[in-house]
C-alpha cells in the first residue's frame, strides 16, 4: 500500500534534511502510528503520503514514495484525494464553507455525486464521530474538540482507502479521543481502511497499532515494527509502559487489562486515603492565610443564546495549581478568557488580582495576568523567537533579561533565531508559552498547552510550573491531559455544560473518576499512585 524507499527531504532554505534514507514498507490495511519528539519530522512523514511535499511546501525531495502505486511527489494532492484523506493537525486549516452539514458536503460536491449518495454518506459520517447534534451548527462556534471530529468527517465523507491523520486526539478530551479513535478502529478493522496517523499522546493509541515508526529528532535511525517491539527500544513512552520497563515487566504490557496481573505480583498494601466524593459544594481546603488571587461569583455567559458559563462560582488563592478539565463544549476555554479579561461576565463578576474584569482595561490584567491560548499563532507575528520575548519585554515596560535559561527549560535555544511560524505545532507553542512568561506574571493562564509537545518537553514543562507555583504564581490550566494534570495540579475542578459539577484535590478528583484518571491511577485504582514517581518511590 505504501513503500518508502531511501527519501530524504529538507524544507526550502533549510540545509538539514528533516527525513534522512528512510526506507519502509506499510501492507494494506495496516493501522500505523507515527511518535517522536516534536519536530522528528512525523507531520513531514505524514505529508509526503499526499503530495503536499513537495507541491505545497517547496524543498528537496530525494528518494521514491509510492502510495497504491501511484508517486504523490508527480501526482501532487488534487489527485492523490481519490486515494489518501489527510486530516491536518489544525482542523480550522482545512474547513471552507460556513456550516458542519455544507463542510462535509463540500468534497461530495465538488466530485459530483449524486445527491442520494451523499446524504447517505454525510448521515454516516455523523453517526461515526457522534456529531450528528452539530449539523447546523457554524463551524466557528465549535469547540476544539469538536471541530477535530468535524475536520475527520469531511476526509471520510470522500471514503479514501488511505487515512492520514497528524495529532487527530490532540485537542479531545479522554472520552471524545477514545470515540474517535474507536471509530478509525471499526474503519480500519471493518472496511480494511490503512490509517497512518502521528500522536504524543501514547498512552491514547499505541495499543490499536500494528506497526509503530519512531522517527528520532537526533538523527538516529528510524525504528518501524511491532508496538511492544518498538516500546522497549525508545525512550518516549507512556506512563504505563514507563513504569512496565523500570519494574522489569515481561513481556511488556500496553494495556491496563495487560498489566493488572503485574500489579497483583506487587503486593501493594491494601490502604486508601480517607477522601470522601468531590462535588462542586465541597469546596477543597486551601490555606486561608493565602490570598485570594482569583474569585468568579454566580457568573454566567452565553453565545448567541448559547450559555456556555452557567452560574460559575469559584476562588483561587495564590499559589494554587488548578486544572481545569471537562468535556469538549463544556466552557473550559470561555472561563479563561473571563480571567484574563478578553470577555465579561454578563450576569455576576469576575475579580483578578484584585481586578474587576468588568471596570478596568485589558492592558491593566495583562499586566499581571499571563493567557497562553489554545492556538499559539494568536501570539506570534515577529521575525524569530528571541524578538518574540522582546517585544513582550518592551511591551510591559520591562527591562532586558538574559532569556537563555527560560529557552533551555523549553528546549528552544536551537530555535531562538528562527521565524516562529515555520516552526512545528508543539514548536510554536513553546514559543508562545515563552513570550508570555518571559514578562513573570503573578497569574499564569494555560490553555491546552501540551498540545504538540512530546513527554520530555512535558516533563520539562511540569518542572518549570512546579517552580512558578513555588514562588506563589497561581497557574490555572484548562487541559485534556490528565497525566500532566497528575503530575503537577494540586486541585482539580470539572466543568460540564458551563457548571461547576467537581472541585477537589488531584487525588480525590482522579481516584473518584473512569475518565479523568491517569493510567497509573486507573491501574491501581487507589489515591496513592497517579504517576509513575509515586509508584517507584
Amino acid at each position: 500500500m505504501i513503500e518508502f524507499e531511501n527519501v530524504s527531504y529538507s524544507y526550502a532554505g533549510s540545509e538539514i534534511p528533516v527525513l534522512r534514507n528512510l526506507s519502509l514498507t506499510i501492507p494494506e490495511g495496516d493501522f500505523v502510528l507515527v511518535i517522536g519528539a516534536s519536530g522528528a519530522g512525523k507531520s513531514t512523514f505524514l505529508r509526503c503520503l499526499n503530495g503536499l511535499i513537495p507541491h505545497f511546501y517547496g524543498g528537496t525531495l530525494g528518494g521514491q514514495v509510492r502510495v497504491m502505486g501511484c508517486n504523490p511527489a508527480h501526482e501532487g494532492p488534487r489527485k492523490m484525494a481519490r486515494h489518501v484523506g489527510f486530516v491536518f493537525q489544525n482542523p480550522e486549516d482545512q474547513f471552507v464553507v460556513e456550516t458542519v452539514e455544507d463542510e462535509l458536503a463540500f468534497a461530495l460536491e465538488n466530485y459530483a455525486l449524486p445527491q442520494a449518495t451523499m446524504r447517505k454518506r454525510i448521515e454516516e459520517v455523523l453517526d461515526q464521530l457522534s456529531i450528528a447534534h452539530l449539523r447546523h451548527r457554524a463551524v466557528s462556534t465549535l469547540s476544539g474538540g469538536e471541530q477535530q471530529r468535524v475536520a475527520i468527517a469531511a476526509v471520510l465523507t470522500l471514503q479514501p482507502q488511505v487515512l492520514v491523520l497528524d495529532e487527530p486526539t490532540s485537542q479531545l478530551d479522554p472520552q471524545a479521543a477514545e470515540e474517535v479513535l474507536d471509530a478509525l478502529l471499526k474503519l480500519n478493522r471493518d472496511l480494511g481502511l490503512t490509517i497512518v496517523l502521528s500522536e504524543h499522546r501514547l498512552e491514547r493509541v499505541v495499543q490499536y497499532a500494528d506497526h509503530v515508526l519512531y522517527l528520532s529528532a537526533d538523527g538516529e535511525s528510524p525504528v518501524f515494527g511491532e508496538p511492544t517491539e518498538v516500546m522497549i527500544r525508545v525512550p518516549l513512552t507512556p506512563p504505563l509502559v514507563t513504569l512496565g520497563k523500570a519494574l522489569g515487566w515481561a513481556p511488556l504490557p500496553l494495556t491496563i487489562k495487560d498489566a493488572r496481573r503485574f500489579v497483583r505480583q506487587l503486593q501493594v498494601p491494601d490502604y486508601k486515603l480517607p477522601v470522601e466524593p468531590a462535588t462542586s459544594l465541597q469546596q477543597p481546603a486551601t490555606s486561608d492565610q493565602q490570598p485570594v488571587t482569583i474569585e468568579a461569583e454566580d457568573v454566567w455567559f452565553s453565545y448567541n443564546g448559547h450559555e456556555a458559563l452557567r452560574g460559575v462560582n469559584l476562588v483561587i488563592r495564590a499559589g494554587e495549581f488548578v486544572a481545569v478539565m471537562g468535556r469538549n463544549g463544556s466552557g473550559k476555554t470561555t472561563l479563561l478568557k473571563h480571567l484574563v479579561g478578553l470577555l465579561k461576565p454578563q450576569q455576576g463578576r469576575v475579580v483578578v488580582a484584585n481586578h474587576d474584569t468588568r471596570h478596568v482595561s485589558l492592558d491593566e490584567i495583562i499586566a499581571r495576568v499571563g493567557y497562553v491560548p489554545q492556538n499559539p499563532n494568536a501570539l506570534l507575528f515577529a521575525d524569530t523567537v528571541r524578538e518574540e520575548l522582546d517585544f513582550t519585554r518592551r511591551n510591559h515596560r520591562l527591562p532586558p533579561v538574559d532569556y537563555a535559561p527560560l529557552l533551555r527549560t523549553l528546549s528552544l535555544e536551537a530555535l531562538a533565531d528562527r521565524y516562529p511560524r515555520d516552526l512545528s505545532v508543539g514548536e510554536r507553542q513553546r514559543v508562545a508559552l515563552a513570550s508570555i512568561l518571559v514578562a513573570d506574571p503573578e497569574v499564569i493562564l494555560l490553555d491546552e498547552p501540551t498540545r504538540g509537545l512530546d513527554y520530555r518537553q512535558k516533563e520539562a514543562l511540569t518542572a518549570f510550573l512546579r517552580a512558578q507555583k513555588r514562588e506563589a504564581r497561581t497557574v490555572v490550566m484548562t487541559t485534556h491531559d490528565v497525566e500532566l494534570v497528575a503530575n503537577c495540579a494540586d486541585r482539580v475542578i470539572i466543568l460540564s455544560d458551563g457548571q461547576v459539577v467537581v472541585d477537589g484535590p488531584v487525588r480525590q478528583v482522579m481516584t473518584d473518576s473512569q475518565v479523568f484518571a491517569s493510567q497509573v491511577n486507573k491501574l491501581f485504582r487507589d489515591a496513592r499512585f497517579l504517576t509513575v514517581e509515586d509508584v517507584l518511590g
